[in-house]
């Protein structure tokens, strides 16, 4: 048995002298990578992220295998998935419902990161490669929720690359070039198709970047100070565990959508036949973009309007420079916290202007709301960092759970 061993023993450091990857993960992810030993279950939804982008590229190469991208056999080849092909009912419900899951976990993340000020020096970089992963990731929404070529695949895709149309000079060569012709059809099913299929590895290249400048400064913690040696214990095994709990948390919920009400999240009019010649009464894309589609709305210039949808995005990216304050905590900042709060209710409310018909009330609400959106981020945040006095900060993360001396 000894000897046994020792050969099993010997062939893994012949190997490991070689290809390291058990070293690699060990330093990556296990007992040799050192974390803040104070992290909440928010932090959580980073590594949930990574397991739906896991089930999100698993499941699309399943269906790619039965799906025909044409523009008079894709919603057939839908259907065809869902009642012939061996539990092809459960992929296309993994699939279709894991888009609106893996989009809940990165919202949860980008707030994780505005409350605790991750974006702050010296994590920039990671904050930024953050925001091409979320980037990426509506680009591959937007494109595969038009492969199903239903009634809101089908005006959904036509409404938003119409919108292109608005850049001056360049704004038409854009719009062709995105249908393959001059219009909506065949052709631009087939690039959807493609980069819907490629576009899920270069986000999995980009949260490998994100892993890596994650490793280089270290995890932020919710006190937002820097964490001493003393601070750290092994990410594994105390949030391996710590994950394993909450991925089982957090299936519940996911499976629970998928096998009790897979289609909730879905739009009626999509399991209609995309028909050209018959125009939806109200054009509305999937729930997670209509906080920006709201911004889109909101106002009456197209021009105007499609720059303030993409500003809402990019505005994200000069944060750690909108933001003046020293400390990077909301805990130790009482006034900043009733402005972030007020944020979060803030998408709520455009989260549901976009899903309105753009009058009357959710007109005006969505126009509010669309202020406060930009007036966080380049007001509140530069004056607020300059007028509020935090709280004092601990001098370490094990000072506030210690009995003070007696």
């Amino acid at each position: 048995m000894s000897t046994e061993k020792s050969v099993w023993r010997r062939a893994y450091e012949w190997h490991e002298q070689r290809l390291p990857i058990v070293s690699f993960l060990d330093h990556s992810i296990g007992t040799k990578y050192p974390a803040p030993k104070n992290l909440n279950y928010f932090w959580n939804f980073g590594s949930l992220a990574l397991f739906m982008l896991a089930v999100m590229i698993l499941t699309g190469i399943f269906l790619a295998m039965n799906y025909t991208a044409h523009k008079d056999m894709a919603f057939d080849s839908v259907e065809r998935i869902m009642r012939d092909v061996n539990f092809g009912w459960l992929i296309r419900y993994m699939h279709a419902n894991g888009a609106s899951f893996f989009f809940i976990v990165v919202y949860v993340h980008i707030f994780r990161g505005l409350y605790y000020g991750s974006y702050k020096a010296p994590r920039e970089v990671l904050w930024w490669i953050g925001i091409l992963i979320f980037l990426a990731m509506m680009a591959t929404a937007f494109m595969g929720y038009v492969l199903p070529w239903g009634q809101m695949s089908f005006w959904g895709a036509t409404v938003i690359t119409n919108l292109f149309s608005a850049i001056p000079v360049i704004g038409d060569p854009i719009v062709t070039f995105l249908w393959g012709g001059f219009s909506v059809d065949n052709p631009t099913l087939n690039r959807f198709f493609s980069l819907h299929y490629l576009l899920p590895f270069v986000i999995a290249a980009l949260v490998f970047l994100h892993i890596w400048a994650l490793h280089i400064p270290g995890s932020n913690n919710p006190l937002g100070i820097e964490a001493a040696p003393a601070d750290k214990i092994p990410f594994h095994p105390y949030y391996t565990s710590k994950d394993a709990f909450g991925l089982g948390f957090f299936m519940l919920f996911y499976f629970a959508v998928v096998f009790w009400a897979p289609n909730a999240m879905g739009h009626p009019d999509n399991y209609i036949p995309a028909n050209p010649l018959v125009t939806p009464p109200h054009i509305v894309p999937e729930w997670y973009f209509l906080p920006f589609y709201a911004i889109l709305r909101a106002i009456p210039d197209k021009l105007l309007g499609v720059v303030a949808m993409f500003g809402a995005i990019l505005v994200l990216f000069v944060i750690p420079w909108l933001d003046t304050s020293r400390v990077r905590s909301a805990s130790f900042r009482p006034w900043f916290r009733v402005f972030f709060w007020l944020f979060v209710i803030n998408a709520v409310v455009l989260t549901w202007c976009g899903a309105q018909l753009p009058e009357g009330l959710p007109l005006i609400q969505g126009r509010i709301a669309t202020i406060y959106y930009f007036v966080f981020f380049l007001v509140i945040m530069p004056v607020l960092g300059w007028i509020e006095t935090p709280k004092p900060l601990p001098a370490s993360i094990s000072t506030p759970v210690l009995k003070p001396a007696e």
